[in-house]
């Protein structure tokens, strides 16, 4: 299949919204489908999939940004692609938005959606490149610049995002690894699968095993388990080291048991060796563990940045990663990301965000960084008079406004040992307050440049430009509540993580979709579509 693009951006004389009467087109033109169409569908760039089609003479794809746009629609309403399929046919609304009310026939079939996903997920897995982030954050860009949002004032967030897999026990867990191994050896109708393990592939041996299970048996049926496994590796040998099942279920015997030397396998104790990264469910190999905030989450965290002008509101970018992900990764990533800004860009994050060292590199992008908590316990208020070079291994003046006789860096410690003259500083008014340690000539002090930045944003805490920048902050706690609530993120129809992120990165599109038709028919001054709100 071969790339072309659409061209067919203007509608015909001749399609079919000439066959409306006038009080049809009046509603089709107050309705969510004519913002749709003339701000979101041209919008979209469909020269970066060009790489996901060959270079030969063949016959032309779907055009792309019908495929983008039916896909954000498809999450602004909540619909499964067979809904969205059969509804393009019969809902002019639908036509015109994505600008096929001149087409012959519609152009999505039952597996359009799902092939092109596909092609954008097998890309990524070999290229590493996101067409799709690219895409929604492009988009995002031109629908800010149309909404007219002050992004230099930037709030970000991050949100848990659940995948959609059971939570497992480990007999559920070995046992689930052991059996579909089994039922991989009996499609294939292996001859060396063994007779008495055939009971894994009965429909209502899962139920007998874990349903009907006394504790006291848990360790006899462990014990089994363990030993079905490894009888299930030895017969297997080499044949089956490329299938997900095999290497599943020697991944969950790496990271669950250990093996003595006549090959038995045993249990670990519990939480022995055992970190976020081990197997939760099968269904979903990606997915890892993390607890917070006295909350247990499997699956991933998303990163979410806001760009508003205190009235309208825009996610501007997103990230998506496995949930042992830090916060503090997430903002380095985003910085790194950023062009160096010739306007200055106030970045404010909650306290997750927080750190000397975050706070440097937002700087070299004239980015200010501001976090609305701190982590680590209260310092001296005095501190955050202390200067330091740019690269904190050298002391320059104390908060009396002295320069030490010498300042050496401890690359251990991360901090200074500045010393003064002992006159100095018995004379200083901050002496008592520093209580450096005395010597016959000198007294000495040790700092380091993140407690004097940690003191600094203490003193920034209590002021009224804090004040007001944390109440702007709060507004970006709407957005994982509305990804939730509305889009279901937590329920996603797919497992892995490029495959759910894929699909996380059109929800975020569909909700800024939803905020500009939102903003241009309040500009219009016309009744919004209730199915829209």
């Amino acid at each position: 299949m071969s790339f072309r693009e659409n061209l067919s951006q203007q509608f015909s004389l001749f399609d079919s919204t000439s066959n409306l009467t006038d009080r049809e087109k009046k509603l089709l033109d107050k309705s969510w489908a004519k913002y749709f169409a003339e701000n979101i569908f041209p919008a979209i760039d469909e020269k970066p999939f060009q790489v996901l089609y060959s270079d030969r003479p063949s016959r032309y794809n779907t055009p792309v940004n019908v495929i983008i746009g039916a896909l954000i629609i498809k999450e602004i309403f909540r619909l499964t692609d067979e809904e969205i399929v059969e509804t393009l046919p019969f809902d002019i609304r639908y036509q015109y938005a994505l600008h096929t009310t001149s087409f012959d026939e519609q152009p999505l079939n039952d597996r359009t959606l799902g092939r092109f996903r596909a092609r954008c997920n097998a890309y990524e897995e070999r290229t590493g490149i996101d067409l799709i982030h690219n895409c929604i954050i492009s988009l995002s860009g031109k629908m800010a610049e149309m909404m007219k949002l002050n992004t230099g004032l930037r709030r970000m967030d991050s949100l848990m995002v659940a995948s959609n897999i059971k939570k497992m026990g480990r007999l559920e867990l070995l046992y689930t690894c052991v059996a579909n191994l089994a039922k991989l050896m009996v499609r294939k109708e292996d001859r060396s699968f063994p007779d008495p393990m055939k009971h894994y592939t009965e429909e209502d041996d899962h139920n007998k095993l874990l349903y009907h299970n006394r504790s006291e048996d848990t360790d006899s049926k462990m014990t089994q388990i363990l030993k079905d496994a490894a009888s299930l590796i030895t017969i297997c040998g080499s044949r089956y080291d490329e299938t997900s099942e095999y290497q599943l279920l020697i991944r969950v015997l790496n990271e669950q048991t250990i093996k003595d030397n006549n090959g038995t396998f045993s249990l670990k104790s519990s939480g022995s060796d055992m970190d976020s990264e081990i197997l939760q469910n099968p269904a979903d190999p990606d997915a890892t563990y993390r607890k917070k905030a006295g909350k247990e989450y499997r699956g991933y965290i998303a990163n979410v940045v806001e760009g508003s002008n205190g009235t309208d509101s825009l996610t501007i970018d997103y990230q998506f990663e496995r949930n042992t992900y830090s916060d503090s990764q997430f903002v380095k990533d985003y910085i790194d990301r950023q062009a160096e800004n010739e306007t200055p860009v106030t970045l404010i994050t909650d306290g997750g965000y927080c750190g000397n060292e975050n706070a440097k590199l937002a700087r070299s992008k004239n980015i200010e960084l501001i976090t609305t908590d701190l982590k680590g316990t209260e310092v001296i208020d005095l501190w955050a008079d202390f200067e330091f070079s740019e690269d904190g291994t050298k002391l320059l003046r104390c908060a009396g406004g002295h320069t030490p006789k010498s300042s050496v860096y401890d690359k251990n410690a991360q901090r200074c040992k500045a010393s003064f003259p002992i006159e100095v500083c018995r004379n200083c008014p901050y002496f008592k307050t520093c209580n450096p340690v005395e010597y016959k000539r000198v007294a000495t002090i040790k700092l380091a440049q993140r407690t004097a930045f940690h003191a600094k944003q203490q003193r920034f805490l209590k002021t009224d430009e804090f004040k007001k920048l944390a109440r702007f902050r709060n507004g970006i706690e709407t957005v994982p509540a509305a990804l939730r609530k509305r889009h279901n993120i937590d329920k996603m129809p797919v497992r892995g993580y490029i495959k759910c992120k894929l699909y996380f990165g059109f929800k975020v599109a569909a909700m800024n979709v939803r905020k500009l038709v939102r903003y241009l028919s309040s500009q219009d001054k016309c009744a919004f579509n209730p199915q829209m709100a």
